[in-house]
């Protein structure tokens, strides 16, 4: 079936296997740091040029690693990809191994907290980092001047849910000789079509969807082979962002169930936000028309996605609403199987300014709502129930 374009849900179950010669089904864990050589000329040899299907040390490439790389590039659509230890390894990777004193970074100010502590270590090394209203196309166009390295920005924003529009984002950079960077947490490998919108380079926490049960911490960097091997992989595997094989392992079997978990997670999303819209609330979500960019989030993504916002006026009302909550829990993470309730303000977002998170759209008031799989009824039922 190699010249078939599979669907990308066969794609998460079968791409890049690799099995030993016992022709086990389920992909292997090759819970190895280094590998042994017949000669000592097949190790140097191997030192000077590694081939696609050989390995040295589990911190350059490791067999589990490659098969869950090999499917996150056939899920993304891109030509090559690197694992990482975690979402912030693969963003900081990206980052830091293409810019040098000098360069000028763009990026969207509606950024995860550890990414714009990413931007302020650049800025301490002599980047030029540039921050703009990632919604405003006007501003990139001021912002990005030629010889600009790169463009970063979250394709949906966290913790406000705004969606920033890919293929005019691309085509401004592309423009002026920079990159796309695309972090697509938020929008997942399911409804994702950053490459083909225009991203060059599109990182992943795989932490969240793509592991699914909150076991493990994962990342992945995606791109052209030249990006992801000569750029990309020489920082990470010296610095030590690789992920681990037993990490690999699990998201590759997280990978399986991801396309059916994350399209009912959404579905459900959709049914909390119109329920709490029902209810009054102000809420926050790409699926509703009510969403400033609904009809950008519907062209790029084709749905809502997983995460819900909502404000409750105060802080003290927001943590009322959390600590009656019964079914969901209080943490950070998102993505999760179990439904997830955060603070933004007092957690995820906390080292910012009071202005800063302001200027964001967080306010004490903001709830950020991770929706898992458990059914809709019981979601809206101790939601509401909490907002009593």
């Amino acid at each position: 079936m190699a010249d078939r374009k599979l669907h990308p849900r066969t794609r998460s179950v079968h791409h890049g296997i690799r099995r030993s010669q016992y022709g086990e089904m389920a992909e292997a864990l090759f819970l190895t740091q280094g590998f042994a050589y017949d000669t000592a000329e097949q190790a140097e040899a191997r030192f000077q040029k590694v081939g696609s299907d050989e390995f040295i040390y589990a911190r350059y490439g490791n067999p589990t690693s490659r098969m869950f790389e090999d499917r996150m590039a056939s899920l993304e659509g891109t030509e090559d990809a690197f694992a990482t230890a975690s979402g912030m390894a693969a963003v900081n990777g990206a980052l830091m191994s293409m810019v040098a004193p000098g360069d000028r970074v763009v990026a969207s100010r509606q950024l995860f907290g550890s990414c714009l502590y990413v931007l302020d270590v650049l800025k301490k090394f002599g980047v030029d980092v540039v921050l703009v209203d990632g919604t405003d196309l006007d501003q990139w166009r001021t912002a990005v001047t030629p010889g600009t390295k790169a463009c970063f920005f979250e394709t949906v924003s966290n913790p406000t849910l705004e969606v920033m529009d890919i293929t005019g984002i691309a085509g401004i950079a592309h423009a002026a000789g920079a990159l796309v960077v695309a972090d697509n947490v938020f929008a997942t490998p399911v409804f994702s079509r950053a490459v083909e919108q225009g991203a060059d380079v599109v990182v992943y926490s795989t932490t969240k969807h793509v592991d699914g049960g909150g076991r493990a911490l994962g990342g992945v960097i995606c791109g052209t082979r030249d990006f992801v091997r000569n750029v990309a992989e020489p920082y990470l595997k010296h610095t030590g962002g690789a992920i681990s094989p037993f990490n690999a392992w699990i998201m590759l079997n997280g990978l399986t169930t991801m396309d059916l978990r994350v399209r009912a997670m959404a579905d459900s999303a959709l049914a909390v936000a119109q329920a709490l819209q029902g209810a009054g609330l102000p809420v926050i979500y790409p699926g509703l028309p009510s969403h400033p960019q609904h009809q950008l989030a519907m062209r790029q993504m084709g749905s809502g996605g997983t995460m819900v916002a909502f404000d409750l006026g105060s802080q003290e009302a927001a943590f009322a609403m959390l600590n009656r909550l019964e079914l969901v829990s209080i943490s950070n993470n998102l993505g999760d199987a179990k439904s997830i309730a955060t603070h933004p303000a007092t957690t995820t977002h906390q080292r910012l300014s009071e202005a800063d998170r302001a200027t964001l759209g967080i306010g004490p008031g903001l709830v950020r709502l991770s929706v898992g799989l458990e059914h809709e009824d019981d979601l809206i039922a101790d939601l509401l129930g909490a907002l009593a």
